[in-house]
C-alpha cells in the first residue's frame, strides 16, 4: 500500500500536468461542439448534433479526404526515400554515423517556420529552383510550383522525412546482421534475404515512423498555408479558420474532436499492429 501511494506522488506532476494541459482542455473542446454559435460569434448553450452533421457536408468531406490522401502520400514517399537512407545508416562504419546521424538531425535546430519560408524562396517562380533551371535550359518558362499542392507535398516531405527516418535507423541498427549471412549461405539471394529476413524484422521501425509522419501531416495547417497560398483547403486549415476568422468555436471544435478519434484510431491500429509483428509477443 506505502509503495503505490509513493508510486502516485512521484507520478504526481506527470498527472496535474496531463490532466490541466490535456484532460481539462479535451473535456471543454468536447463540451463545445455539441454547443451552437450566436450571432455575434459567442456561443449558445444549446445541445446540438449539427456540428458533427456538418462535417459529412460534400465540402468537409472533400476536404478531409484530400487531407487524408495527401498525409498518405507524404508518409509514403517518407518511406521510400527514409528506408534505403536509414538502412545505408545502420550498415555504414560507426566511424562516420553519428556524422550522418547528425545531419538528419541538424534542421530541428531551425524553427519549423522560418525553413517553410526558405521553401517558399527556392518555389517561387524567381526563386532558386526556377533560376537553376533557367540556367541549365535557356528560354524554358518558370515552373508554377508555389501556391499549388505539389510545393505543399514538397514542404511536408521535408519537414517530417527526419521523423520517418530515425525509427527506421532504430529498428535497423538493431538488426542482427548473421541472420542475412545465414540465409545466403543457404541459398537466399540478396532480395529473399531482404523481403524475408529484414523487412519483417524492421517492420516496428516502419510503423512507427509512419505514424509520425501521417498523424500530424493529416492535421498540418501551417505547411498548407505558406506554401498553398490559401487556394486548396485542408482539414487543418478548415480548423484554423473555424476558430481565426469564422469565430464558430462549436464547429471548430466537432472538427477538432473528429480528428483526434481518427489520430486515436491509427495509434490503436498502430499498437495493435506492432504488438502482432513483435516475434517475441507471438512465441
Amino acid at each position: 500500500m506505502r509503495s503505490n501511494h509513493r508510486l502516485l506522488i512521484l507520478l504526481s506532476p506527470v498527472l496535474i500536468w496531463l490532466i490541466i494541459f490535456f484532460i481539462l482542455p479535451l473535456i471543454s473542446i468536447f463540451i463545445f461542439s455539441f454547443l451552437e454559435r450566436d450571432t455575434y460569434g459567442g456561443i449558445r448553450w444549446i445541445f446540438t448534433f449539427e456540428n458533427y452533421l456538418r462535417f459529412f457536408d460534400g465540402v468537409y468531406l472533400k476536404t478531409f479526404w484530400r487531407s487524408v490522401s495527401t498525409a498518405f502520400v507524404c508518409t509514403a514517399i517518407c518511406l521510400l526515400v527514409g528506408y534505403p537512407f536509414a538502412y545505408y545508416l545502420a550498415c555504414y562504419r560507426p566511424k562516420w554515423r553519428n556524422v550522418l546521424l547528425i545531419l538528419v538531425v541538424v534542421p530541428f535546430l531551425t524553427n519549423f517556420l522560418i525553413r517553410t519560408y526558405a521553401w517558399i524562396l527556392i518555389l517561387r517562380t524567381e526563386g532558386l529552383l526556377n533560376s537553376f533551371l533557367t540556367f541549365l535550359i535557356p528560354g524554358i518558362q518558370p515552373l508554377e510550383l508555389l501556391n499549388t499542392p505539389v510545393a505543399v507535398q514538397i514542404g511536408l516531405i521535408y519537414g517530417y522525412l527526419p521523423f520517418m527516418i530515425l525509427p527506421l535507423y532504430a529498428a535497423l541498427e538493431q538488426l542482427d546482421m548473421s541472420l542475412i549471412d545465414a540465409a545466403k549461405d543457404l541459398g537466399a539471394s540478396p532480395r529473399h534475404a531482404f523481403w524475408h529476413i529484414t523487412l519483417p524484422l524492421s517492420l516496428p521501425g516502419i510503423l512507427a515512423g509512419s505514424m509520425l509522419v501521417f498523424i500530424p501531416t493529416v492535421g498540418a495547417f501551417l505547411t498548407p498555408d505558406l506554401l498553398g497560398g490559401g487556394k486548396v483547403n485542408y482539414i487543418g486549415n478548415v480548423i484554423e479558420g473555424q476558430f481565426k476568422s469564422s469565430r464558430d468555436y462549436p464547429f471548430g471544435s466537432a472538427l477538432s474532436f473528429m480528428l483526434m478519434v481518427i489520430v486515436t484510431a491509427g495509434t490503436v491500429l498502430y499498437f495493435r499492429a506492432l504488438r502482432d509483428s513483435d516475434p517475441t509477443e507471438n512465441q
